[in-house]
């Protein structure tokens, strides 16, 4: 199916995510913008549709099966590649070095005396348990007949 071909009143009823599909599938692969201007053209939206709904329009490319991200930051149809050109989406490196400093801290050398946190029995901190019941303890249950003959 040419969309250059269509009539812009059967191009309205399909969906953004269908038209996308038919571009990459006449086209082949592009990135984000280039694609949404091709919706927006194709649709004779006005331009500033592009500035407005560019960020729900990757959202919506990003939650249909159909389509893949690459590793260069462009769209294609996942029909045409195998698992391992999958973009893998993880962390910033910044974000996991950090947390591997924070294991090599949280690490105990056998040199490093580690703090004895143990419960020796010998505290009062029973005492200063507040049990969240102990406002209810004196309420009462009362029927609606008791209330009726008061």
């Amino acid at each position: 199916m040419k969309l250059a071909k269509m009539k812009k009143e059967d191009l309205e009823l399909l969906s953004h995510k269908d038209i996308t599909y038919y571009i990459l599938e006449e086209e082949g692969k592009m990135n984000t913008a280039d694609l949404f201007k091709k919706v927006v053209t194709l649709l004779e939206l006005p331009n500033k549709t592009f500035e407005e709904k560019i960020g729900d329009y990757y959202t919506l490319l990003t939650t249909d099966k159909r389509f893949i991200l690459l590793e260069d930051g462009s769209w294609d149809l996942r029909s045409r590649h195998t698992s391992d050109k999958i973009v893998k989406v993880t962390e910033d490196e910044d974000e996991e070095e950090e947390e591997e400093e924070e294991l090599k801290e949280d690490t105990i050398l056998p040199d490093e005396e580690e703090e004895d946190n143990y419960d020796s029995g010998d505290t009062d901190e029973d005492d200063d348990y507040d049990d969240p019941n102990e406002d209810l303890k004196d309420l009462v249950v009362v029927d609606e007949d008791e209330l009726e003959e008061s």
